[in-house]
């Protein structure tokens, strides 16, 4: 079993919010996973803030030997640099 860190597509139609997951790499997007790191939102209005990352939680996992998309990488310096 390969364990990823993706994201999962939760928004509406023309309005994307997506949740970053740890989960089996055989499984569905947005099916099963085993837990929720946080939120990423790409084009956040008013009061919603564009990411909210557990980056302890992230490191564990990593240390776990999860492997993280590009895309996610990608989140995690964001959340990283503010």
């Amino acid at each position: 079993m390969a364990v990823v860190i993706r994201l999962a597509r939760m928004g509406s139609k023309h309005d994307p919010k997506y949740r970053v997951t740890v989960a089996d790499s055989r499984r569905y997007v947005t099916g099963k996973f085993l837990d929720i790191l946080g939120t990423y939102i790409p084009t956040p209005k008013g009061n919603d803030k564009k990411i909210e990352l557990d980056l302890a939680k992230v490191e564990e996992w990593i240390k776990k030997g999860a492997q993280p998309t590009d895309r996610v990488k990608h989140v995690i310096k964001l959340a990283q640099a503010k």
